[in-house]
């Protein structure tokens, strides 16, 4: 187990903190003593080969593991210094304050903008003058404004895969959330839509804290502030992006950055 402690001169706040987190399927443990810290407005990605529990721990951040059948969660995730796994907590308003993207694209059938609506509408939003302006603003976020501003009632399901993903993202920032995870989100993307959801996470993380997952090395040197290596449920090493990519401490780290497996 590794814990980073940013340097004091950075004064970087915490707004997740994750201490000895262990994550069961049934009787499996999946995640084993993971404690790392979330910087705000900064990008933290998570590494390491397939399987080795990237994936779950993410989804442990904003309990989306709940929805999964025996699964359990042990250990402390605060929030702002809130337990998100105390008992009484919302889930509700912890996915909200903690929205998420999928490796698969996944709009609904409706069109462009009942997709961003969608959000502000279950949560209970009924001003059209305000849902308007959000849909813009959340569109103009993920940098896809310009490309469907003059068809926003056209269906989702016509645009392209990279559109479809941001399109998704928008989703998840229409209700104005803290903190967006991304689990791969640019895996099943060409490489031009890759550049374009790589520019956007370095945009996004002025007004958002972002954690993603990714199995794309070089994806996570370009996007990521901070790098999370995992190994076999285990997090082997966290500490800025350059210096894991340069100089890590754990020769599992070098020889997982190096190719020498994995």
């Amino acid at each position: 187990m590794s814990l980073l402690t940013a340097p004091a001169s950075t004064r970087l706040n915490t707004k997740i903190s994750a201490r000895d987190v262990d994550v069961y399927y049934g009787q499996t443990r999946a995640i084993r003593s993971v404690s790392l810290d979330v910087y705000e407005h900064r990008v933290t990605a998570l590494i390491g080969p397939s399987g080795c529990g990237k994936s779950t721990f993410l989804r442990s951040l904003n309990r989306m593991n709940d929805i999964y059948p025996n699964v359990r969660v042990k250990g402390t995730i605060l929030l702002d210094g809130n337990d998100i796994y105390a008992s009484g907590t919302d889930v509700i308003d912890v996915r909200r304050r903690v929205g998420m993207v999928f490796q698969k694209s996944n709009p609904f059938p409706k069109s462009i903008y009942e997709n961003v609506a969608y959000g502000l509408r279950i949560n209970g939003v009924r001003d059209r003058k305000v849902i308007d302006e959000q849909v813009e603003k959340s569109l103009k976020d993920a940098a896809l404004w310009n490309e469907v501003k003059d068809r926003l009632h056209a269906s989702a399901l016509d645009m392209s895969g990279g559109q479809q993903q941001r399109l998704c993202i928008a989703r998840a920032l229409a209700i104005e959330p803290e903190v967006v995870l991304m689990d791969e989100p640019a895996s099943a993307l060409d490489p031009i839509a890759t550049q374009k959801i790589e520019e956007l996470i370095h945009n996004l993380k002025q007004e958002y804290t972002i954690a993603i997952v990714t199995h794309n090395m070089q994806q996570a040197a370009r996007v990521s502030d901070y790098t999370a290596f995992f190994y076999m449920g285990e997090l082997i090493e966290m500490d800025e992006t350059d210096k894991i990519f340069t100089n890590p401490n754990k020769k599992q780290t070098e020889d997982y950055i190096t190719g020498r497996f994995g």
